[in-house]
């Protein structure tokens, strides 16, 4: 059956109109002008075949008519609104924005994110990286992830990843025994970050040879450029464990004084409310950070029985 409906625009500028009970107002909430709502409530009056205003030059007024049908027509757009509005929310997919540190996105969380989306095709990751202080009242971010030394306080704070910070260097600079012990980082280039929790005047104190003086420095304002410039064979830098594995088992990084005075600290992430999404996160986010303290501890094991490159 052919169902009789009159215009859909002449009853969204009726309904408009008889909410208001003004034609000016409902044009600047329809965005048209008022004589577009004029005719089509014109166009409205002449489908049905009865006036639903009466008009004069200073008052604009609903008829009996038009009162009963206002009710009714008000009804079936509030229902078409709400059914709309459940079969976008069913059919549009869940936003989840994590903001993490530059280099830690690069390095590791890019390359496993794949994994998430897989198991949860739903939702849609938005990824921004910074390392300022986490702040959820001026950032648009659900989660943030940061390395520290405890949980953030007043948020839901999930530890995932345990994090050393070591020395790292090129393979190369170990030819001819120049790098056996610390007190040779004096011929050395040291290599540093504005970002770095670990400072070169820190560890140096903590391996008891605070008056080393390197032969040269480099510093850069990110870990990523500070950490390819090791790649690259221009220096030593401390960086955490985790990011420089795969280079250490490919060879082409190495851990010249294995994990003397290392700095140990977690990676947590935080946000303010624990959802479903924000959980389903936070459990995929610690499956894969104990993956890789297992992968390191399986590395650090075949070092120690001498079936690893150094």
């Amino acid at each position: 059956m052919v169902r009789k409906l009159p215009p859909l625009n002449a009853i969204r500028a009726f309904e408009a109109a008889g909410r208001h009970v003004s034609f000016t107002k409902a044009a600047a909430e329809l965005n048209v002008t008022h004589g577009a709502i004029s005719r089509q409530v014109g166009l409205l009056e002449s489908w049905l075949g009865t006036p639903l205003f009466l008009r004069s030059a200073s008052h604009l007024a609903l008829t009996e008519a038009g009162r009963i049908y206002l009710a009714e027509v008000t009804s079936m757009l509030d229902r078409l609104a709400v059914a709309s509005m459940q079969m976008l929310d069913r059919t549009a997919p869940t936003v989840l924005r994590i903001n993490a540190p530059p280099t830690f996105a690069m390095r590791w969380l890019l390359s496993r994110i794949s994994g998430f989306q897989r198991r949860r095709p739903d939702v849609e990751i938005r990824l921004t990286t910074s390392t300022a202080p986490v702040n959820f009242h001026d950032n648009a971010y659900d989660i943030a992830i940061r390395g520290a030394q405890e949980p953030l306080s007043g948020y839901v704070s999930q530890p995932f990843m345990t994090e050393l910070i070591v020395p790292v260097c090129h393979i190369d600079l170990l030819d001819g025994g120049q790098m056996c012990k610390p007190q040779d980082l004096a011929g050395q280039t040291l290599i540093s970050y504005a970002t770095e929790p670990y400072s070169w005047s820190d560890w140096l104190q903590a391996a008891d040879v605070p008056d080393i003086k390197p032969r040269g420095s480099l510093k850069f304002e990110q870990m990523y450029f500070a950490l390819q410039a090791a790649v690259d064979g221009l220096g030593v830098v401390l960086v955490p464990l985790f990011l420089a594995i795969d280079d250490i088992i490919t060879g082409s990084l190495c851990m010249p004084f294995g994990v003397l005075a290392a700095k140990q600290r977690q990676y947590f992430a935080n946000a303010v409310h624990p959802t479903p999404t924000v959980e389903a996160f936070y459990e995929w986010l610690l499956r894969e950070g104990r993956d890789t303290e297992r992968s390191m501890a399986d590395w650090s094991l075949s070092m120690k029985s001498g079936t690893a490159n150094p």
